[in-house]
């Protein structure tokens, strides 16, 4: 049986800022392992100084932040919940078969069916292959439908994700244009424009590619750990439903 159901479809002094301090020291904890030029000056702003510092960009960059992250909880969660493990249902089904006992492995999958993912699966596919190996290709077609709604349902959100880790750093960007854009407009008016002067200007403007960035990195990085864990849990359910079908063959 194959599973083609599941493919899966970012001045001044410095001061203490307590409702941001967790964050504060994540940004720089994270800027300083990537960007390790940077580290001294980064260290010397506070989060909410660097977000003035983005200038209006950021705003937009500071919502697809809270929504990264709460997507990525809320997923999280639910996979969680959903408990897509097949292997340990699959072996307690399989020694019941063995034994001609099919309404215990109904019994055994049915309490747990409507939340856990993987029983699910495998309820379906017993369900229908209790009639023997005339029944199996049935059982297959079953599970292989159920276990694509769940994985339907599991794939929710991931798509918001994919499009946040895209427009987070194109909106990095754009800020770091337009900032650069002000400043070379400041240093053009300015009678006399040092290197230290250009220098700041830079700087501050490449603040938001810097958060526009990380946001997509950790964006990227939830979208690709719960794509693997659906495609994961579409080859378990695949194997899985193969071993049983076989044992019933054998066994007939």
């Amino acid at each position: 049986m194959r599973a083609p159901f599941l493919r899966p479809r970012g001045l001044g002094p410095r001061r203490k800022h307590v409702s941001f301090s967790f964050f504060d020291g994540v940004f720089r904890r994270f800027v300083s392992a990537s960007f390790l030029s940077v580290e001294d000056n980064i260290g010397n702003f506070t989060l909410l100084e660097l977000f003035h510092l983005g200038g209006p960009v950021m705003w937009p960059l500071a919502f697809f932040s809270v929504a990264t992250f709460a997507i990525a909880i809320e997923r999280a969660f639910v996979f969680f919940y959903s408990d897509l493990r097949v292997e340990r249902e699959r072996k307690e089904v399989s020694r019941l078969i063995a034994r001609g006992d099919w309404d215990g492995a109904v019994g055994l999958l049915s309490p747990g069916a409507k939340r856990r993912a993987g029983a699910g699966a495998l309820l379906a596919f017993v369900s229908r292959a209790r009639a023997g190996a005339a029944g199996i290709e049935a059982a297959g077609k079953a599970a292989e439908a159920e276990a694509g709604r769940r994985a339907n349902a599991l794939e929710n959100g991931l798509g918001l994700l994919t499009a946040l880790g895209s427009m987070a750093p194109l909106t990095g960007f754009l800020g770091t244009v337009t900032g650069m854009i002000g400043a070379f407009g400041a240093i053009a008016e300015a009678a006399d424009a040092s290197a230290q002067t250009i220098a700041a200007g830079i700087y501050e403007a490449l603040v938001t590619t810097v958060v526009g960035l990380a946001i997509a990195i950790i964006a990227m990085a939830a979208h690709a750990l719960f794509s693997h864990a659906i495609e994961r849990y579409a080859f378990d359910v695949e194997s899985a439903c193969a071993r049983l079908a076989a044992q019933i063959e054998e066994s007939a």
